[in-house]
């Protein structure tokens, strides 16, 4: 085994593209997926996160598809040889960049076609002919079945984060797109975990594979700093900035388990002075990329997301992690983190734990297999600035919070069920005397009006419906008196 890329004999081309990226060293996962995959061997392979499983993969598959590459414009010359299927859309194109980038000096063709996007760009590229075909799941079989990609050329299909899109159940759509391919191929599946439902996958569509585990499954990297504090619902804002102020944190993702928690977190820290923005599945993708980018490039501060931003996503250089909700899923957990510490880098998690959250908290050391210490957070004096609502419609400036006055029997009825809503304050005893009447006061207008009327006819009996004539009836004549 080499540890080093230019010990590896990859093609001029491909070497030189890894050199101008700066690869030197290769990490556990490359050193012993990328000779294997050189062989054209199966395989299934288990790394923790932001290990370079995306070089373990493309490097060799790029090797291997050097043969087919052609100058020709012809689309029939650039059929779809690879195929890399993912479980999001910012993965996918995150990938797709990557793969990009080690080509950049072949003739051979990527693309990348996700969901959220207008099918048409897409389908032009795929018109022209692609040799690597990076997707995701429902979008592929969108394009399958309108003819626009055909995959009976298909040698080398590659699953990357498997266990995830098992999670949000792209199984059977997994299995449709497995049964366009043809049966003679190479496939690679990796997986942060190998659980029974990863292995019965594998069993189906892999033959033979050569397994490859660099690290123990559900293994965090070890250089991130954990820590678990206790904050009830209503406090973990104010815990966020105490982390953010007490380390000098410039930078940091914010994991919540809703969509609407995530929209509503990511307004509550912007009104408090912090540059936030949010990413999760109702939004459109354009959204999504430009929350991505304004993140990456240093606009924005906080990224508050769900778990669609949990998984793969290297963004080099942030300091740290907030689990604002404990996930419910405890391998969540390990890829939330895994956002922070890469590349060997230090990295701080910070899990926010409040008093339903015990069950979801004893997961995590089930799955991590050690004693999770729950701590108290220290909080200064100051609070967060920005704007706060009463609970009455009434917004007030931060600073009017330590100061305002509060009702109730002694300090502990006094306190807000929360950390940022005061109980509210009576401003004027008349609105909380209980209403009495006058015992002299006239009868409202209102209740005589509804009084029924008496009446000396049997209430059983319906009225006799009058209807207006259209001519007048003749007079009757008047008789004839006898004299």
């Amino acid at each position: 085994m080499t540890s080093s890329f230019s010990n590896l004999s990859l093609a001029e081309p491909l070497a030189r593209a890894v050199a101008e990226m700066g690869y030197e060293s290769m990490t556990p996962i490359q050193e012993q997926a990328i000779p294997v995959v050189l062989t054209g061997q199966d395989v299934m392979g288990a790394a923790q996160t932001g290990t370079g499983k995306t070089a373990a993969f493309s490097l060799p598959l790029l090797q291997r598809l050097l043969k087919h590459e052609s100058s020709s414009t012809s689309p029939a010359r650039h059929p779809v040889r690879a195929l890399v299927l993912l479980p999001t859309r910012e993965l996918a194109d995150q990938v797709a960049q990557q793969i990009a980038l080690y080509a950049k000096y072949t003739k051979l063709r990527s693309t990348v076609v996700f969901g959220g996007m207008d099918m048409k760009p897409q389908t032009l590229e795929l018109k022209k002919g692609v040799e690597i075909l990076v997707a995701t799941p429902g979008r592929l079989l969108d394009h399958i079945e309108a003819k626009n990609a055909v995959l009976n050329q298909v040698e080398y299909v590659v699953l990357d984060e498997a266990d995830r899109m098992l999670d949000i159940g792209f199984l059977p759509d997994l299995q449709r797109i497995l049964s366009y391919l043809p049966k003679q191929r190479t496939t690679l599946l990796f997986s942060a975990t190998f659980s029974p439902e990863i292995k019965r996958l594998a069993g189906s569509y892999l033959q033979n594979p050569v397994t490859i585990e660099v690290a123990r499954p559900n293994e965090t990297a070890s250089t991130v700093e954990q820590h678990f504090y206790s904050a009830g619902d209503d406090d973990k804002r104010r815990a966020i900035h105490q982390v953010l102020k007490s380390r000098g944190i410039k930078q940091a993702f914010i994991f919540v388990n809703s969509k609407l928690g995530c929209a509503r977190l990511a307004r509550s820290l912007e009104r408090e002075g912090l540059k936030t923005t949010a990413l999760h599945g109702d939004k459109s993708q354009d959204e999504r990329l430009k929350a991505l980018d304004a993140f990456k490039n240093g606009d924005v501060d906080l990224l508050v997301c769900t778990d669609v931003a949990a998984r793969g996503l290297d963004i080099k250089d942030v300091p740290a992690v907030f689990n604002f909700d404990v996930p419910f899923n405890a391998e969540d957990y390990v890829h939330r983190i895994g956002r922070t510490g890469r590349a060997g880098a230090s990295g701080l998690a910070v899990t926010l734990v409040s008093g339903s959250d015990a069950r979801l908290v004893a997961d995590i050391e089930k799955l991590l297999k050690t004693r999770i210490e729950i701590e108290a957070i220290e909080y200064d004096s100051e609070r967060p600035q920005g704007r706060f609502n009463d609970g009455r419609r009434v917004w007030h400036e931060a600073e009017e919070r330590a100061s305002a006055p509060r009702a109730g029997h002694g300090e502990r009825a006094g306190r807000s069920r929360g950390g940022f809503r005061p109980a509210p304050v009576s401003r004027d005893p008349f609105f909380d005397k209980p209403y009495e009447a006058s015992a002299q006061a006239p009868a409202p207008g209102w209740e005589a009006a509804a009084r029924p009327v008496r009446s000396s006819t049997s209430p059983n009996i319906k009225p006799r419906r009058k209807v207006a004539a259209l001519f007048k009836a003749p007079a009757a004549p008047e008789p004839v008196r006898e004299n």
